[in-house]
């Protein structure tokens, strides 16, 4: 690795402002970031860590400020520009074609051609190469449609590799990895690093701000609040910059079974669920890839507990949700909530049954993008809004005011587009309709209910989750953060192959052996 001390610097930029209508998004920011460095950019939902990035990759212009990239003023320049002189980005939010396979999406726009034709073959050669390369294995026949969500991100990472990036911005890249997949990310970014490249990494995992990088900008409200040389700083400084106070980092302190210990799985009657919980019983759920996505599993999730699953990404996690939720067909099987059986029922009567679901994707599956704060916070609940045959927007609009207070929603604008928030700020949205006062349910299904969320929110949202357990839900969680698994779980299941593994107390849990079922190099005996 070059020494940075030395080095020019690979990006600069002062005083960047940016405003969005009376938002302001950046407010005089600055960044500096020599060449051969993994840099960390850090700060909470909406503190304008998206904007800046977008300002340095040419999808926005700052209203004023200065960008500078390898010692040459650029300001103002466009996405073509910045992909030409080698800067990366690699988005929050998937920029891919759903209808085209993982390799045209990879060459799209700089496709390998062969006697003047597009040379397919040749386009999925590139994605198995660039895969064996980095650890980012993926079939390139595949569509993307058909691809999980941390599966979407591989490609996105790819494809701005493939284009020859030497600069190499990563929003929230870890999100939706698995384990192991974010250790191999990690080996990229280094040997990226170490070849002279220059990375900047947004991410609100502050364990991988104090692994990989070398130096850290911290954002607050649109500033750059503070500059810190990692060695020399620690989570709760990053932390306590960040959100302007203490933060609690762990919250291993707030998963406390109660007095009565849990009552452990048991044989439920399969036409009945516990009172206000969840009963699955030999559940098939077909999927695009094989016949069986989620292969005969059978659980209880019992009131005021917390039933964790562990996994890597495209085990069948994602199925098994989507069918408890009703957005996709089960092959055979039972679902009761409560004492209702749903398994043939529809979303919104498994709603009215207590049923809350906050979905793993928030863009797809829980936001209407073009709606506004107030209107997707009602999704689901419109009929409690209607008056005389038409919505009361007045009563939407307090309604709205109460949870953009309750969640603390950045910016609190009710009237403001769902896409015009930061990503960790949507998910805000998600969990306030599916968690908060107008919601009444008993069983809640949470899949990554912290993905792309700072760590005040993270600590926030799982405060809520130990409070609505405690109230006696039912809550099924999913995570891709075994950390968060441990913390919140009273048990925690690992599932593989579309089966749950094992399921053990989370006590008997460390990250190393869960890791190990994820895998395969334990099996339960």
């Amino acid at each position: 690795m070059m020494d940075t001390r030395s080095a020019p610097f690979a990006v600069r930029m002062h005083d960047i402002s940016k405003s969005f209508g009376p938002v302001r998004a950046n407010r005089n920011a600055s960044l500096e970031v020599p060449r051969g460095e993994i840099h960390a950019l850090v700060g909470e939902n909406g503190a304008g860590k998206s904007t800046l990035m977008h300002v340095l990759g040419g999808l926005l212009t700052p209203d004023s400020g200065t960008l500078e990239v390898n010692g040459r003023d650029v300001t103002g320049w466009t996405t073509p520009d910045a992909i030409a002189a080698g800067v990366g980005v690699v988005h929050q939010h998937f920029m891919l074609v759903p209808t085209l396979t993982v390799a045209e999406n990879l060459v799209l726009g700089k496709e390998p051609t062969s006697g003047g034709q597009i040379d397919y073959d040749r386009a999925v050669a590139d994605v198995k190469r660039l895969g064996e390369e980095t650890g980012l294995l993926i079939d390139g026949t595949r569509l993307v449609a058909d691809l999980s969500v941390g599966e979407a991100q591989r490609v996105e990472i790819l494809k701005t590799l493939y284009r020859g990036a030497k600069i190499l911005v990563l929003d929230e890249p870890t999100a939706v990895l698995s384990p192991p997949e974010v250790k191999e990310l990690v080996h990229v970014l280094r040997r990226v690093r170490d070849n002279g490249g220059t990375v900047i990494i947004i991410t609100h995992r502050l364990d991988e701000v104090m692994s990989l990088s070398e130096n850290i900008t911290v954002m607050r409200a649109g500033e750059t609040v503070a500059r810190l040389r990692t060695a020399d700083t620690n989570p709760a400084e990053i932390a306590q910059a960040m959100v302007g106070r203490h933060v609690r980092l762990t919250t291993r302190e707030f998963a406390i079974v109660t007095d009565a210990p849990l009552t452990p799985a048991r044989t439920v009657d399969s036409t009945r669920a516990t009172a206000g919980g969840l009963v699955v019983r030999n559940l098939v759920v077909a999927g695009t890839r094989k016949a069986r996505e989620v292969d005969d599993i059978s659980f209880a999730v019992h009131p005021g507990e917390i039933l964790g699953i562990a996994g890597v990404e495209g085990n069948g996690q994602s199925e098994l949700i989507e069918a408890i939720a009703g957005l996709r067909a089960a092959t055979s099987g039972f679902i009761g909530i409560g004492n209702s059986d749903v398994t043939s029922a529809s979303p919104r009567e498994r709603t009215d049954a207590g049923l809350s679901h906050i979905p793993e994707d928030r863009q797809r599956r829980g936001l209407i993008m073009d709606y506004s704060v107030a209107d997707n916070l009602i999704l689901g609940m419109q009929h409690r809004f209607t008056r005389r045959g038409s919505l009361d927007r007045d009563a939407i609009a307090e309604y709205a005011r109460q949870q953009i207070r309750a969640f603390d929603i950045r910016p609190p604008n009710p009237s403001a587009p769902a896409r015009a928030l930061s990503g960790g700020n949507q998910q805000k949205i998600v969990v306030a309709r599916e968690m908060g006062g107008g919601r009444d349910y008993s069983v809640l299904l949470a899949s990554q209910p912290t993905r792309g969320v700072d760590v005040g929110a993270i600590e926030f949202i799982h405060s809520r989750l130990i409070a609505a357990r405690d109230a006696g839900k039912a809550i099924l969680l999913v995570s891709a953060e075994l950390n968060e698994v441990l913390s919140l779980s009273d048990r925690v299941a690992v599932m593989c192959g579309g089966r749950f593994v094992v399921v053990m107390p989370a006590a008997d849990a460390t990250e190393d052996v869960l890791g190990e079922y994820m895998t395969g190099a334990r099996v339960a005996a």
